[in-house]
């Protein structure tokens, strides 16, 4: 392969800290590297140095005559006096970028929901992203380089993302670097990933998942300050190999290296105890909806808008539940409704005695009182202890020792709160919500600003959290980590996702591509005919709607079998590889099933109509 860039002795400090020493790296044709490390220590400046964008204080960076290099960085460059249509292809003819299929494709992928012609000024910060992703992509590069690329961006864009980047370039040509702290989207596009780490860049072959592996490998061998990373690692790593079906079938790494690691490593949650405690503190009831709905009255400028409507959600003690749906779908009204700040309009919700819910919202409002305290001041005022876990693994930890777990060091005891980073501002939030003592939590896209290491420390403090836990976030791998089902909004209804996000994105698709609402498919509430004017009469319609109804029953316990097997992989030896992609062949099978009676449902659907 061809060499594309490269640095040579890198070296680059600031006045009370030198953030890279003597760094030699290259890149080649056909690389596509994913860049990882602790925020602060340097992954952005290294992309921008090697894209041109900074200059090192020391060393060279250079590149092969002719190369282009396109970027995307963090900072928010597009100029407000242009419309969305020129921010994306300038001044080129509408009969020429039209005629791109790549250009289309990008397009369609990131902006097919703005007005093409709006001021950028009038964009969400989220829009403004999407649109600055899509100018850089209807370029011509030699080599990409994307900071954070997947921020403010849901999961059905940041999955169009990693298919774009998978086939832009034909194999062995072209160049990516990536910098993000979304795991699912470095293990899906990334052939090699790079630790920034002690002044130094460590290159590891393979994406997220062998970067893990190769990691332990190395801290194995590391010094005792290392175990507490080691530990965190080694139990990821027994996630990725246990805990993820796609994982389990088709492992990225060798299994024998794998298996060796985590024999001594029990799963990551003891579901039993923890499912235990939470009926004990919850009760048997916790919070239902029942044929709820929610709708806004209309105002000067809107019209009355239905946002939710006949909702059925029986929410379980010690549940661990994802809820997906697009922007403005109603998770956030959903999620309102659980916590007692949005009322029904119909319908009702009932709460049990005990529930004490408790939402960490994307704001950091509950900081605002504590703005000019030291950290130390803000967790003196708290619990003295608090337990985590259940059974035979529940623990005593004090504020200080889980300001420990989650990253703090004695130093910054001493800093005030708005002097803090965005993502320990974060992490302080969170502890506070934890010490609150709720037993229903609801966590609202916790990971913003939070590096690949601090994910896995939070995600270990919420395995041995005994009590109901929902999340919204559009990262992928943290929802599939740290819940066991996934439901989503899809229109104005809540729809179960045996299949998970992937079935998740198959509706949208279905959904997106006949133009109205494939969320009803396999749902009990579904009805026997939609709502539309009438396209059949008499005897076909019948027969139509009674297959209808026969399809819909079919999937109902279609999804409830791959459930049921589901659940019966966690009993099944895991060691026994054969046994296990035996009874995974059944489920994709079953779930290729589905997913066919949902084509039909469809067509039957628009027959009607």
């Amino acid at each position: 392969m061809a060499h594309l860039l490269g640095a040579e002795g890198l070296h680059l400090e600031y006045p009370t800290k030198v953030v890279f020493n003597s760094v030699t790296i290259g890149v080649e044709e056909g690389d596509r590297i994913g860049i990882v490390g602790r925020n602060g220590d340097g992954k952005s400046s290294l992309l921008g140095m090697l894209a041109g964008l900074r200059e090192a204080d020391g060393g060279r960076v250079t590149k092969r005559s002719g190369t282009t290099i396109g970027v995307l960085d963090q900072a928010d460059t597009l100029d407000d006096s242009l419309t969305v249509a020129s921010a994306v292809v300038g001044d080129t003819p509408e009969y020429v970028w039209a005629g791109d299929a790549k250009v289309r494709d990008v397009i369609a992928g990131l902006v097919s929901d703005l007005e093409w012609e709006a001021s950028v000024s009038s964009l969400s910060g989220g829009q403004r992203r999407r649109v600055a992703l899509a100018k850089l992509l209807t370029g011509d590069w030699d080599i990409i380089a994307l900071d954070e690329p997947t921020n403010h961006l849901d999961v059905e864009a940041i999955t169009w993302l990693a298919g774009h980047l998978k086939t832009r370039w034909a194999k062995n040509s072209g160049a990516l670097l990536v910098v993000t702290h979304d795991r699912w989207f470095l293990d899906e596009i990334c052939t090699a990933t790079w630790e920034v780490h002690d002044r130094t860049v460590e290159p590891f072959e393979g994406g997220y998942a062998a970067y893990i592996l190769q990691r332990v490998e190395r801290d194995r061998m590391a010094a005792a300050s290392e175990a507490k990373r080691q530990n965190l690692a080694r139990k990821e790593l027994a996630w990725l190999r246990r805990g993820a079906p796609a994982r389990t079938a088709k492992p990225k790494f060798r299994i024998d290296a794998a298996n060796a690691l985590i024999e001594d490593v029990p799963p990551i949650r003891d579901t039993v105890s923890l499912q235990s405690l939470a009926v004990s503190r919850l009760g048997k009831d916790v919070v239902d909806l029942l044929d709820a709905g929610v709708t806004y009255p209309a105002t000067e400028a809107t019209a009355e808008r239905a946002v939710l409507r006949d909702i059925e959600w029986r929410i379980a003690p010690g549940e661990r539940t994802g809820i997906l749906g697009v922007n403005g779908a109603g998770k956030s009204t959903l999620l309102g409704l659980v916590a007692g700040t949005v009322e029904p309009t119909s319908g009702r919700v009932k709460r049990g005695k005990t529930v004490q819910v408790r939402t960490l919202t994307q704001r950091i409002d509950e900081l605002e009182q504590h703005w000019n305290d030291p950290v130390r001041t803000v967790i003196n005022g708290l619990r003295t202890s608090y337990t985590f876990g259940a059974g035979s693994k529940a623990q005593e930890l004090t504020p200080g020792q889980l300001l420990e777990q989650l990253g703090f060091t004695s130093v910054q005891l001493s800093t005030r709160v708005k002097e803090l980073s965005g993502g320990q501002q974060r992490r302080l939030q969170l502890l506070l919500v934890l010490l609150d003592q709720p037993n229903v939590l609801i966590l609202d896209e916790p990971t913003n600003d939070m590096d690949t290491d601090m994910l896995a420390a939070i995600e270990d403090l919420l395995d041995s959290w005994p009590g109901t836990l929902l999340i919204v976030s559009h990262d992928r791998y943290f929802v599939e980590r740290v819940t066991d089902q996934q439901y989503a909004v899809m229109g104005g209804r809540l729809r179960h996702l045996p299949g998970g996000i992937d079935e998740y994105l198959r509706l949208r698709a279905l959904e997106q591509a006949g133009g109205q609402s494939a969320a009803h498919a396999g749902t009990t509430s579904a009805a026997a005919a939609p709502d539309a004017t009438p396209g059949l009469d008499g005897a076909a319609r019948r027969a139509v709607e009674k297959e209808l109804a026969a399809l819909e029953r079919k999937m109902q316990k279609l999804n409830q079998k791959i459930d049921s097997a589901k659940r019966a992989l966690a009993d099944h030896d895991q060691a026994d590889y054969a046994g296990l992609g035996e009874r995974m062949q059944k489920i994709q099978a079953q779930q290729d099933e589905v997913e066919g009676l949902e084509l039909r449902w469809f067509e039957l659907s628009e027959e009607l109509g």
